[in-house]
């Protein structure tokens, strides 16, 4: 839901200052500025600097914001019943949801040099969200300890999301059926190979 009407919020609150620079971000991407979100908060812009710091820090906290949403979405529609096929179509619903959010176009057009370092990205809030959606994922594959008491399992999370992100951080093939479908196939695919060797103890 849109933060907007601004009068119907208190401007100093988190939750509104995130939500308007989410609302922001999906047409305007990283070209979103402390003044711009400062106008549509109803607050200043030294408020802002004092309690985020950076114009970065506020689009970070977006984005991961952005992020929960996207794996609450693909679990209401994409549930994992906690088996390696189940887990396979939620991750896969997680990456069209990306591919396909308005956010993902919006950096894409405003900021080349950030779409391209996300896809190596080793280290940062967003990388450590994300790979904490995917161990959540993951720890129904073994019962007894859960991820943490399985060192090869432990080790995928960060392998799914180095997978992931060449098939979720590729907008200009929204609307192109074929592609969508290679790229979403593909990332199945390298998910079930990875996931194999608990295909047949899980669930």
């Amino acid at each position: 839901m849109s933060p907007f009407p601004w009068h119907a919020q208190d401007p100093h609150s988190t939750g509104h200052v995130i939500g308007t620079v989410r609302t922001l971000m999906r047409t305007d991407g990283l070209d979103v500025s402390v003044t711009a979100i400062a106008r549509a908060c109803g607050t200043s812009r030294n408020f802002l600097y004092e309690n985020w710091k950076s114009v970065s820090a506020l689009h970070v906290r977006a984005l991961t914001v952005e992020l929960a949403h996207t794996f609450a979405a693909a679990a209401r529609t994409h549930p994992s019943d906690g088996t390696v096929g189940g887990i396979t179509e939620h991750m896969a619903q997680v990456v069209r949801l990306v591919r396909r959010h308005p956010t993902t176009a919006a950096v894409a057009r405003t900021s080349r040099a950030a779409m391209a370092a996300a896809h190596t990205a080793n280290e940062g809030l967003l990388v450590r969200a994300a790979t904490e959606y995917v161990t959540d994922l993951l720890h129904p594959l073994v019962p007894r300890g859960g991820i943490h008491g399985d060192p090869e399992l432990y080790s995928r999370p960060w392998k799914i999301l180095w997978i992931a992100r060449p098939a979720a951080l590729c907008p200009d093939a929204v609307g192109d059926r074929d592609r969508e479908d290679r790229l979403d196939e593909g990332f199945a695919h390298l998910l079930r190979d990875l996931l194999a060797p608990w295909a047949a103890t899980a669930g």
